[in-house]
């Protein structure tokens, strides 16, 4: 009984995966929403002055559907966050920068939060429960 008490996790494993699945979702449902609305998403697209609306709107879901399976798998996380916090720069650049909008200064500041959540997740890892570690690239 001692040694399962003892093998399980302890916070310092789970809060890196708990971190990786929360910072997904948000990813996962926006890409989610793409595949469901490609209509009304590519005519946002094509209003954010973006080039080659189909090729934008293919790489906008699937870097964020793509980037949020992996990010949670921790699979080539360190490479994966900073593809995700480029993503959500431009995102931000793009489509929030009206900033006397409050509800566009929100998706602003939310996307600065998250790009921050991400640089660190690429400077200290996927943390122990993560695919990186069982391949030794924790």
């Amino acid at each position: 009984m001692v040694t399962l008490i003892s093998r399980a996790p302890n916070a310092t494993a789970l809060l890196p995966l708990a971190g990786r699945i929360l910072m997904s979702v948000i990813f996962l449902v926006s890409g989610a929403g793409k595949l469901v609305s490609p209509v009304a998403t590519l005519a946002t697209i094509e209003a954010g002055g973006l080039p080659v609306p189909p090729i934008s709107y293919g790489v906008a879901t699937s870097v964020e559907i793509g980037g949020g399976l992996l990010l949670i798998a921790g699979y080539r996380t360190r490479l994966v966050a900073i593809v995700l916090s480029v993503f959500a720069i431009v995102t931000t650049v793009t489509f929030h920068a009206v900033l006397g909008d409050k509800a566009q200064m929100t998706h602003f500041l939310k996307n600065l939060a998250m790009t921050g959540g991400l640089f660190q997740v690429a400077a200290f890892g996927a943390g122990p429960l993560s695919l990186d570690a069982r391949q030794g690239r924790a």
